[in-house]
């Protein structure tokens, strides 16, 4: 079976968050993908049967991701595997994807509302920061902060946002040079802190967007190799657009 890694909302190499992507030729048993999702040891590796498309962190299966989606289609499109609009059949529903002339790929997916919620006991201490304030999407805690600064140099304590219960943490807060910023860290899911994390952006869509009353905006992901996501909230969509950068392809052999 063929295999990628692709460097997903970046348009430079070893930027971005990288992504595997395994292209299957026939079934094969979630152990096996597990255990590949392992080897790999990214945040996320994509498995693609037909238009079946599951991901897998190093822990566990997840419902949703945007990077992994993009490198998927990335590779499908860069090796003339397919063409024109995709449709991948998903434990977070079907999702489009369609090739920008610029090169650039965009991604229809769920919109993720965010309801204000308490502060949850321990959370500021993990965080070392005051919230502005704390709202929960259907997947992740989403805190807003003061600053893009604050969100830049946090250094949460890990193991303790793991007392969490929500699949992650996003820290966001109103960019100086785009519309927002953000982190995420996730490691109920085996993830310390993601690079770039296109699902997070469903919720951060639709919040930023209320906020600063703009369906089109530009996020920017804080973290130690960086990317952009543009987006554009449509209702119960949010439109994810980035490009990608194909690193390795490779053979299979296990």
């Amino acid at each position: 079976m063929r295999l990628f890694t692709v460097d997903a909302f970046t348009d430079t190499a070893f930027k971005g968050n990288p992504a595997a992507v395994c292209l299957l030729d026939s079934p094969v048993t979630d152990r096996w993908m597990q255990s590949v999702a392992t080897e790999m040891n990214l945040s996320e590796t994509a498995f693609l049967l037909g238009d079946s498309l599951r991901w897998f962190t190093p822990a566990v299966e997840v419902t949703l991701c945007g990077h992994a989606t993009l490198a998927t289609a990335h590779v499908l499109y860069s090796t003339g595997a397919a063409t024109g609009q995709l449709e991948f059949t998903t434990a977070g529903g079907t999702l489009t994807v369609n090739q920008l002339p610029d090169g650039g790929i965009t991604m229809d997916f769920p919109a993720k509302d965010v309801t204000p919620v308490p502060v949850p006991e321990g959370l500021e201490k993990a965080l070392g920061v005051t919230p502005v304030s704390v709202g929960k999407s259907a997947l992740d805690l989403l805190v807003e902060v003061d600053s893009e600064e604050t969100v830049r140099s946090l250094t949460p304590d890990i193991a303790a946002l793991s007392a969490v219960e929500a699949r992650g943490v996003i820290v966001t807060a109103r960019g100086t040079e785009t519309d927002f910023v953000s982190r995420f860290f996730a490691p109920n899911v085996g993830v310390p802190e993601d690079p770039v994390t296109g699902s997070a952006h469903c919720a951060l869509s639709p919040y930023w967007s209320a906020r600063l009353g703009r369906d089109s905006l530009v996020g920017a992901q804080l973290s130690a190799r960086g990317g952009i996501v543009h987006v554009r909230h449509a209702g119960t969509r949010v439109h994810l657009a980035g490009k990608a950068v194909t690193i390795l392809s490779a053979t299979l052999h296990a």
